[in-house]
């Protein structure tokens, strides 16, 4: 028995290798396919209308989902595959928890900011959205200490910074004005945005994502 436990020793640390490789692999391409995507316009607006006058409106749609969709699931599949074989960098000190959990709290309120008219969250900062995502993936970055999340939050984080400069100078360049915020809807924004953090840490992260947040 002890024989047959060497023998297989080998095979097994292959095939956990082989394992982090093939999930970064998946990971790093679907970052690639997803992001490269949704970031079309960092750079300016030329390739994606260079895209749309060559494809055509209904067509760039269906490319855009098409990679949209097939890159998510990619990032997921490798995330996920990562997580069960990790490859650990560093040991996030325990008051990081505690940065994470204000962190995802701003992201949810920044979330919610993208969609409440009038709010003056969204009338201060223009593109709440993309700073919900930069927050949310500095949270991960700063809680996790493994190269899987290093990897996907780390890539999100630095997208969502060129994304959201690259924003800002289009709005400049377009001359956009974005209505004034009120009281009443600033309120409702922040309400909203912590309920949906309470239900995200007491339940839903687990549910969704397969972690416990909350001991």
């Amino acid at each position: 028995m002890h024989s047959l436990v060497v023998r297989l020793e080998p095979a097994y640390a292959y095939a956990v290798i082989e394992l982090k490789r093939l999930s970064m692999c998946l990971l790093v391409l679907g970052l690639f396919l997803f992001l490269g995507i949704h970031g079309l316009r960092i750079g300016g607006d030329g390739v994606r209308d260079r895209l749309l006058g060559y494809l055509g409106p209904a067509y760039f749609k269906m490319l855009y989902s098409l990679v949209s969709a097939l890159g998510l699931t990619m990032l997921i599949c490798g995330f996920g595959m990562a997580r069960d074989a990790p490859i650990p960098l560093w040991t996030p000190p325990p008051a990081m928890k505690h940065v994470a959990y204000f962190l995802t709290l701003v992201a949810m309120v920044l979330m919610v900011a993208a969609y409440v008219p009038r709010n003056a969250i969204k009338a201060k900062l223009h593109h709440p959205m993309v700073l919900s995502v930069k927050t949310w993936a500095l949270a991960h970055v700063l809680s996790n200490g493994n190269l899987a999340h290093l990897v996907l939050f780390g890539s999100i984080l630095l997208w969502s910074v060129l994304l959201f400069k690259a924003s800002r100078v289009r709005d400049k360049r377009n001359q956009v004005i974005y209505a004034s915020g009120t009281w009443s809807s600033t309120v409702l924004t922040l309400e909203i945005g912590i309920a949906l953090w309470l239900v995200l840490v007491a339940w839903a992260h687990g549910w969704l994502i397969g972690v416990q947040v909350l001991p």
